[in-house]
Formats: structure tokens, sequence, C-alpha cells
């Protein structure tokens, strides 16, 4: 009962520094656009994104409230959004009719009850394992072979990225951790806090003291300054929040610069796949971010990795 009481302390401490942090945020961007004194596009982006932040708090602060259950049908909603904003940008045809539907509403809600279940051996191998292999042969049904192995790529890695990648971060609830019981909503907290900042980071290391691109086929906003100050400063920001985790301040450092990392890789891998599709955004869902993949894709390279790595170090 402690560590339930304690885990809500921190919970509401740490939405009370985000509530702090967007109020600084907000009055900054309209203290610049009032000082612009007329239209500017880069100003009217920045506050409707942090208007778009102000909404996806509150969002997850009601999930919080509802507990493990509030948590997992969040998450499972986003998993529904991505998966149709990456199938729709990526087309398919008649022939996929049958895979899709397995993907939509066979894995997708399979998938989120076996982490409601808490059934770790088959959450972890229900996508990467039997769905790769179903989806093939559903797509056979048709007989359609035109570009036969080019679109069930497709639908598989919609699932891994939208779908498998994603539900690791609700199982983060399900990690039994020594003397941090009733406390992994925070765990959450923390991954997402961390990807998210490194994302904000990198943009304003990149605009500030931006030279090198790193990448400038695939994302040629994104610098090696910006690479190198972003991830650093969000790693910093992991340790600063070692008290929400069950980490020590180096620990917690660590796994911070790891997430960091995949969801720099991951973000990669969404600009190439953009690139190949010839978009910007995924979607216009989040008013300044995009669709949902766009907010959420370095997320999904890092959840796996971080939940992985605690559940084998850590339980």
């Amino acid at each position: 009962m402690r560590a339930l009481v304690q885990g809500w302390s921190d919970a509401t401490l740490l939405f009370a520094g985000i509530g702090a942090v967007l109020l600084l945020a907000t009055a900054a961007a309209e203290t610049l656009r009032w000082r612009a004194g007329g239209p500017s596009a880069v100003l009217d982006n920045l506050v409707a994104r942090i208007r778009a932040w102000w909404v996806m708090a509150a969002v997850v602060g009601i999930a919080f409230l509802g507990g493990r259950t509030g948590v997992i049908v969040l998450f499972a909603l986003v998993s529904l959004f991505a998966l149709r904003e990456f199938i729709t940008l990526t087309p398919t045809r008649r022939g996929d009719y049958y895979a899709l539907l397995a993907a939509f509403y066979l894995v997708l809600p399979y998938q989120y009850w076996l982490v409601y279940a808490d059934w770790y051996g088959m959450y972890a191998l229900l996508i990467p394992v039997y769905a790769f292999l179903l989806l093939p042969i559903l797509a056979t049904i048709g007989g359609d072979t035109d570009r036969y192995l080019e679109r069930t790529a497709k639908v598989q890695w919609g699932l891994m990225i939208s779908v498998f990648c994603v539900s690791h971060v609700p199982a983060l609830m399900n990690l039994q951790i020594a003397g941090y019981e009733g406390r992994n909503l925070l765990l959450i907290a923390f991954l997402v806090i961390v990807v998210q900042s490194s994302d904000v980071l990198q943009y304003v290391w990149g605009k500030l003291a931006g030279r090198r691109l790193i990448a400038p086929k695939l994302s040629p906003s994104k610098t090696v300054e910006g690479f190198v100050g972003g991830v650093a400063s969000a790693s910093v920001l992991g340790a600063a929040l070692w008290w929400i985790t069950p980490f020590t301040p180096w620990q917690a450092a660590l796994l911070a610069l790891v997430a960091n990392l995949m969801g720099f890789l991951g973000g990669l891998v969404m600009s190439a796949i953009k690139r190949d599709r010839g978009i910007k955004d995924w979607g216009h869902m989040i008013e300044g971010h995009g669709g949902m993949l766009d907010r959420i894709d370095s997320v999904c390279f890092a959840a796996p990795v971080f939940f992985h790595l605690i559940r084998y170090w850590w339980t």
C-alpha cells in the first residue's frame, strides 16, 4: 500500500512538473508571437505544437487515472491509429483483404489482450513469429501474385512497428521489480518523457549549433550537432528523473541513452519509409505534429529495447 501511495505521489509531482514546463512554453511562445507583430508560420506552428502537447499530456494523465486498464486501452488505440496511417500510405490490393482483416481485427486486439493477461511468452512471439507466418498465407487466398512479396512485407512491418513495438510501452506495467511494486506507470512516463524530449532537444540543438547534416537523403533537418546535443541532454534529463525509476542516476542515464539512440535510429527508419512513399508526414491527426506515427516513431523503436533491458537485468 505504501508503494502505491508513493507511486501516485511521484506521478502527481511529475505531472505538476510537466504542467509547469508547458505553462512556461506557452507563455514564451505567445510572447514571441505578440512581439512578432504579424503572421509568422514558424511561431504559429510552435503554438500549435504546444497546444497539442497540452492535449496529449491531458490524455495520458486521464489514462493514468484509469490505471493499468486505462493505459493498455490508450496504447491499443494509439496502435490502431498508427496502423491505419501506415496501411493507408502503403497501398495494398484486393488480394490483401484477408491479411488486413486479420491484422486489424485479430492480431492487434489479441496482442493487447495478451499484454493485459501478462502472457509474456505469447505477446513476445505473436507478431514476429505467428503473424509473420499467417499473413502471407492469408494473402494467397485471393490468388493475386502481383508484387506479392512487397505487399506482404508492408502489412507485416505495419504490425511490427505500429502494434508489436508500441505494445511494449504498456507491457512495462507487467514487470515485477523488487521494491518498485505499484509504481510501474512511472516507467512509462520515464520512457516517453526522455525519448520525446530527445526529439525536441535535437531540434533545438540543431537550430542553435547545427552545421553538418547527418543523413541528408533521409532527414535534411537532422544534424550531427543536433543529434549529439539532443541525445546527451535527454540522457542527462533521464539521470535527473532517476527518482521515478528503480534505477540509480547512472543506470537511469544509461537506459535513457540507449532509448534515445534507438529513438533516433527509429526516426531515420521512419523517415526513409516516408521518403520512399513521397510524403512529409504520416497524417494530420495531431495539429503541428502530423500523424500519430510522426509523434510516436521514436518511441516505437525504443520501447522493446527498453522493456527487455529492464526485464533481463532488473526482474
